[in-house]
């Protein structure tokens, strides 16, 4: 069936350009550099760094950070590359068909479309909450959900999916201009954070640096199921702490880092991408990184480890409340809500690209794929998408996924790595304006550090990933397959060459279509 057959990067970039599909190309290095800033810097700032503190790393959270962000930025170099050979929509599934073959594009298209809803619902159910908490400490009492039959409806996350839906539909231009002055807003909220918290720092709390490991629970079924894939391999009894739990800790923070891989899904809209792409991803990167490790610095300086980890659910305000200072919950409860509202956009707009690329090639119905005339914006299938991660976010427990997201993230980085060393082999013609540095070591070494990573979040998180695989492969063979254009193309210029019924297309023609690059194997 011919699985590993690739689409060129030419066929990638005419396909970008098939009249009523295409995008328009209006986004800047800043609107790319605050795209990267808005997506990673949410709430999870001011909560994913407390979890992993209390219970992971201790005050060594700073340096599961600093290895999820070089395990970020090895990876984000191979997207740099990929991105600036082939600018279009679809990031990691477009790069994957062209290097390795169709049926792991769809793995890796079917693995970014679970990272961006799932992560757009569980953000968009979030906002709804804390927009809660704001108007609580405004002297207002206005509950997160309403009782409808039973069922516990979260309207904030139906209100603000459909705000930035809106948006989106209405220019990608202009959905980065509103996202652009949240996210200046939020950047000023985490820096007072910083410089509050770093006035009530005791040396004393950041030791001991890395905890000793000590074991967790009773060592039941729920116990095994909760502990890193990687110690249920090795045998180890669940524990916490110690070195495994640094590195446990950079598998949960490395949510605070999927923003960037979502930033390449805009290739096709930024002006000059093969300037302009690495330039806004890089930048954005650097800021984010440099935020996280002082708000954990700040963090674990102001509390012990061991008072986070006897709350129920740390965050930052359990820091700030712990220090006496309660009038800093509602600077934070402030910030959150304004951090998870660029986010969410963000994710909307990725979640539309990755589909919109997928539909292009017929493994999705060709129908999403269409733009507006007027706006050149993916309109139905915007709202198509919204409409769902509104629903999800709204009616659902689906905060439940939350490291599904992770999961997803870290799949489609090691494909892209890896992706990397198979596009040079193969073509070795192209001369993107980026390319990572130190030849095959450093894409190895990012595909190496992200399976470890994978290895070390929860047991029953892989066996969600392995159900969700399972269901993206059925959906494949039953749709996907069938109806690829790829598919299309290869069949008739086989047929063609075997006998075609068509005179007007000649053997000699139609054996040079089926010798395309396009129709090779990876």
């Amino acid at each position: 069936m011919n699985l590993l057959r690739t689409k060129s990067i030419e066929q990638s970039i005419a396909d970008a350009d098939e009249p009523g599909r295409k995008l328009k190309r209006s986004l800047s290095t800043w609107d790319l550099m605050i795209m990267g800033v808005a997506v990673a810097v949410g709430a999870g700032i001011f909560s994913v760094g407390a979890k992993a503190a209390a219970n992971f790393a201790g005050p060594a959270v700073t340096v599961s950070f600093a290895i999820a962000a070089v395990t970020c930025a090895l990876a984000i170099m191979c997207y740099a590359e990929f991105a600036t050979a082939i600018p279009v929509a679809g990031s990691a599934y477009v790069f994957t068909y062209a290097t390795m073959g169709e049926v792991l594009a769809w793995i890796i298209g079917w693995n970014l479309i679970l990272e961006l809803f799932t992560a757009a619902a569980v953000i968009a159910k979030y906002w709804g909450i804390y927009l809660s908490k704001v108007f609580a400490l405004m002297g207002a009492d206005v509950p997160p959900a309403l009782s409808l039959g039973g069922v516990d409806l979260y309207w904030g996350a139906f209100l603000i999916v459909a705000i930035f839906t809106v948006l989106l539909v209405l220019g990608t231009k202009l959905s980065a201009r509103v996202g652009n002055i949240f996210t200046l807003i939020k950047i000023a909220v985490v820096l007072f954070v910083i410089v509050v918290g770093f006035t009530y720092v005791k040396f004393e709390n950041y030791t001991p640096f890395v905890p000793a490991a000590e074991p967790t629970g009773t060592g039941g079924t729920g116990d095994v199921l909760k502990q890193s894939f990687f110690g249920f391999l090795t045998g180890a009894a669940p524990a916490q702490y110690g070195t495994l739990g640094i590195f446990a800790g950079a598998a949960l923070v490395f949510f605070a880092f999927i923003g960037f891989d979502v930033v390449a899904t805009s290739a096709e809209e930024v002006k000059n991408p093969q300037k302009t792409l690495p330039r806004g991803i890089f930048g954005g990167l650097a800021v984010v990184t440099v935020l996280y490790i002082l708000v954990s610095l700040a963090l674990t300086g102001m509390v012990s480890y061991t008072e986070l980890a006897s709350a129920k659910n740390p965050t930052l305000t359990t820091a700030f409340e712990a220090v006496g200072d309660t009038s800093a919950a509602k600077v934070i409860a402030f910030g959150s809500l304004v951090g998870l509202t660029t986010v969410i956009m963000v994710l909307l707009m990725g979640l539309s690209r990755v589909v919109l690329a997928m539909s292009r090639d017929g493994l999705l119905p060709r129908a999403l794929s269409k733009t507006s005339e007027k706006r050149s914006t993916p309109a139905r299938l915007q709202v198509i998408c919204g409409a769902a991660v509104a629903l999800v976010a709204g009616l659902t427990n689906v905060d439940l996924l939350e490291e599904m997201i992770n999961i997803g993230t870290l799949s489609a980085f090691v494909m892209v790595s890896l992706g990397i060393l198979v596009l040079r082999r193969k073509r070795p013609d192209l001369k993107p304006a980026f390319r990572v540095p130190f030849g095959k070591v450093l894409p190895a070494v990012s595909a190496v550090l992200c399976l470890y990573l994978m290895t070390n979040l929860a047991v029953e998180t892989l066996i969600f990933f392995a159900i969700w695989l399972v269901i993206g492969i059925v959906i494949y063979f039953a749709y996907g397959q069938r109806h690829s254009r790829l598919n299309e193309r290869f069949l008739e210029a086989k047929e063609a060459v075997n006998g075609p019924a068509d005179a007007a297309v000649s053997p000699e023609a139609a054996k040079s279509a089926y010798d395309e690059d396009e129709f090779t194997h990876a």
